[in-house]
């Protein structure tokens, strides 16, 4: 499947067709930019690798700090000063930057590193990347104090540039045109981007060279120690340490025990020699966040650590690589991933005559499967082994759409993380809602409450080995008393009022699983606190009470599919009222709208607020919101909404996205909505749709289902949505639009009819609710509760 997959898609600039129909009307507020990246990745793996611009935020392309609108350019061109390790996919404004360990090859003197080149003849996929560095534009990015581009320095025009990554590996490969003097650098004080306060400086750095081509060193970054093994091959070249862009001729290691930004001077490793026509070099790193050694067993056996845990688990391990004696040469280590990146893709199998089509779906299935990195026995921040994940970002998107597409594709990896964020919670205190390669505060608690106890619930309830559900519920039941927890407890509401709706959501969840062990007691009290969820609301109009949002305004999170809908529902007045709520939202009637461009005003993003209209999945707060016409009955508002999206908001080519894809959340979102299925994360749900494809399979774990359709047209955006006329589960007619995870993830066929007309399947029944419809919803106290844990 790897050869339908774009790395590039999403890494520029938002370049999508002017959208048609009910799409026209909806408003994009946020960054008009993928920022993905094009670098090599292995599925779920602990290390990337890419050409380094420095530019916002992933360190590849073209643009400044952006967060609302097209993004302004930094850089012209595509450009490179060398290629670097560790990349964020697709998040925005996190604060904290990666890009550690750059590799520049130069034909120049080492005055000249830092210098930024051309970048051409760019390839992809998945697993691999390169290019070819073309002549200097005489200006450097400055990262570090590395370079500053003057002097005139020549070009290195005709270098090609090769990246692989392992799980915990990556090798370089150069092509050097003929030249006395080649180099091939490695600068280990560098890290960030170029944007102003970008640049990340290590607080301690050691490195030495312990053979001929072989080095390690060892750098302490946000709080994190992280290692690497070095290894040179292809060429005789001497190898030289450098300080302040000065050899040390005899020199054999550095070490610094502490380094401040305002004293900091570039340092690294180089190696140099007469480069012959053709001339290949390699260059090898293995890295761990537990020292140099392991990071040489990372390099030479890639794999073999974490394949001893997944031999415990009920399912074969998804990292196939085998283990080896000695290094993995560079076309052994993109096989050994290209195959990975194969079965991992192959999970999903769709049938379109549309190629298009097929590229758009792999290229989300695959940026949905790059993050979290998975980096078992390598916590560098408790001693004890076992699960271990970073890059667990913008929580508060992917919950709703990723974690549940891991879940489903990949159980025993779910489990993985889930004990991964519980070692988390019983090492650091907390549960996080974002989790870096970082130590410190700066866990993004801002933006959402108790999501995790979401994706616990997802896994509680497909009874999944390999967790001890006891040790979870104490993590799950003290994190809600934490932080904004607390505001909940006492007063019934907590702001910013989407933290109201978390809490409560997070009260069901954690619910589920004390009834799961067995603790009725706790799970009545909890089942209590989880009705709070309406003091978010106001009953007059409807919609959240007055609050400052995250990301969004009280509009985008008033539609949010809650535990409770027959009770939401009935809060705004009944089905008819809620109705005339949401067609308002989606535009329905409405004119199209002028999107904000360039930087901007103050004034332009208050008007586009005012419409209070959804934003098309540009930003993600609103991304269940299609699916809350399911719970009234109008699951053809759900097709046309879903129709104008996928048609409309995901295309080809670098400018393919609509909005950041954050870790994989928005673009998970698009496989679940093109398969005509949708997840209600922690509800153990799924809603059913009109497919985007005629036929489709994927694997569940051990299982497979089958999607088969009836009546398919192939859509486009210039064609009207279908519509479900009837359906078939394992050859049984399925009134309902809803199937639960349980139900599904056993496998079968589901048989969907479709038609150009709305019809009467979906109509008279309603997804589960926690008080069933017309039952009638008394609000209930904001009053304390006593607290009470588990232990």
């Amino acid at each position: 499947m790897i050869e339908h997959v774009d790395p590039f898609i999403g890494s520029s600039a938002t370049d999508l067709p002017a959208p048609v129909g009910l799409a026209a009307s909806w408003w994009w507020p946020k960054p008009q930019v993928g920022n993905t990246h094009p670098g090599a990745t292995y599925p779920f793996g602990m290390v990337s690798a890419c050409a380094y611009s420095g530019a916002y935020p992933t360190g590849y392309g073209q643009y400044e700090l952006n967060t609302e609108g097209v993004p302004p350019q930094l850089f012209t061109e595509q450009l490179a000063s060398g290629f670097t390790h560790f990349q964020q996919s697709g998040t925005g404004a996190i604060r904290k930057y990666y890009n550690y360990f750059r590799v520049t090859p130069m034909l120049e003197p080492l005055d000249a590193l830092g210098t930024a080149w051309t970048v051409a003849d760019e390839e992809a996929e998945p697993g691999y990347y390169a290019c070819t560095l073309g002549p200097s534009t005489g200006s450097g990015n400055g990262v570090g104090g590395s370079g500053n581009g003057a002097g005139g320095a020549g070009n290195s025009q005709g270098i090609r540039c090769e990246l692989t990554v392992g799980p915990k590996s990556a090798v370089h490969r150069y092509t050097f045109p003929a030249h006395a003097d080649a180099r091939l650098v490695v600068d280990f004080s560098m890290g960030g981007l170029v944007i102003p306060y970008g640049r990340t400086v290590p607080l301690r750095a050691h490195l030495e060279t312990t053979a001929p081509g072989v080095a390690h060193a060892e750098i302490v970054v946000e709080g994190t120690p992280l290692a690497t093994h070095l290894e040179f091959d292809g060429a005789d070249w001497p190898q030289l340490l450098w300080y302040d862009r000065r050899l040390m001729q005899g020199g054999t290691r550095l070490d610094f025990d502490r380094i401040r930004p305002t004293t900091l001077r570039p340092f690294g490793l180089m190696w140099r020699g007469r480069a012959e026509p053709g001339q290949v070099v390699e260059l090898r790193f293995g890295f761990s966040l537990r020292g140099a050694d392991q990071a040489r067993t990372n390099l030479h056996r890639d794999g073999a650590a974490r394949e001893r845990v997944e031999v415990r688990r009920p399912e074969p391990p998804e990292d196939r690589t085998p283990a080896v004696a000695g290094p993995v040469a560079f076309d052994e280590r993109r096989a050994g991933t290209a195959a990975a990146w194969r079965e991992h893709l192959g999970r999903i199998k769709i049938e379109t005559p549309s190629s298009a089509r097929r590229t758009v779906f792999y290229s989300a299935l695959y940026h949905g499967m790059i993050k979290p990195c998975f980096a078992v026995d390598e916590s560098p921040f408790w001693p004890s082994d076992g699960a271990f994940a970073f890059d667990i970002c913008t929580m508060w998107d992917i919950y709703r759409t990723q974690l549940p597409l891991l879940t489903a594709l990949f159980p025993a990896r779910a489990v993985e993380l889930a004990n991964a964020l519980i070692n988390i919670a019983e090492e650091e205190g907390n549960l996080p809602i974002g989790y870096r390669m970082a130590k410190g505060v700066d866990r993004f608690s801002r933006q959402g409450s108790a999501l995790a106890q979401t994706f616990l619930a997802d896994l509680c309830t497909l009874g999944l080995p390999g967790l001890d559900w006891d040790w979870a519920l104490v993590h799950m039941d003290l994190d809600l008393r934490r932080a904004y927890g607390e505001e909940y407890l006492l007063r019934g509401v907590a702001h910013p009022v989407t933290h109201t709706l978390d809490l409560a959501f997070g009260y069901h969840c954690t619910a589920k699983v004390a009834r799961h062990v067995g603790d009725t007691a706790l799970a009545e009290q909890l089942e209590g606190l989880a009705t709070r969820w309406v003091n978010a609301f106001d009953a007059e109009t409807g919609l959240l009470i007055d609050s400052s949002f995250y990301e969004g305004g009280r509009w985008n999170y008033s539609f949010r599919v809650l535990h409770d809908m027959a009770a939401r529902i009935d809060l705004a007045g009944g089905e008819d009222a809620y109705l005339a709520l949401l067609d308002s939202f989606f535009g329905y009637g409405a004119e199209p709208v002028t999107q904000v461009g360039e930087r901007p005003s103050v004034a332009e993003l208050a008007a586009g607020y005012a419409l209070n209209r959804f934003e098309g999945l540009n930003n993600e707060p609103d991304m269940e919101a299609p699916w809350a016409y399911h719970y009234l009955g109008r699951p053809d508002r759900t097709a046309e909404i879903v129709h104008g999206v996928v048609e409309n908001m995901f295309g080809l080519g670098r400018g393919g996205l609509p909005g950041n894809d954050d870790s994989g959340g928005l673009s998970s979102w698009y496989v679940w909505a093109s398969l005509g299925l949708f997840p209600v994360a922690g509800q153990g749900l799924y809603l059913v749709n009109a497919p985007s494809f005629a036929w489709s399979r994927l694997r569940l774990g051990r299982e497979t289902l089958e999607i088969t359709t009836t009546g398919f047209v192939e859509p486009g955006p210039d064609r009207p949505p279908q519509y479900v006329q009837a359906v078939w589960f394992n050859d049984q007619p399925w009134e309902q639009s809803w199937i639960t995870t349980r139900e599904l993830h056993r496998g079968g066929t589901l048989l969907i009819d479709l038609g150009p007309t709305p019809s009467a399947w979906g109509t008279t029944t309603r997804p589960p609710s926690v008080t069933p419809p017309g039952a009638g919803h008394d609000a209930p106290s904001g009053a304390p509760v006593p607290l009470t844990t588990t232990g």
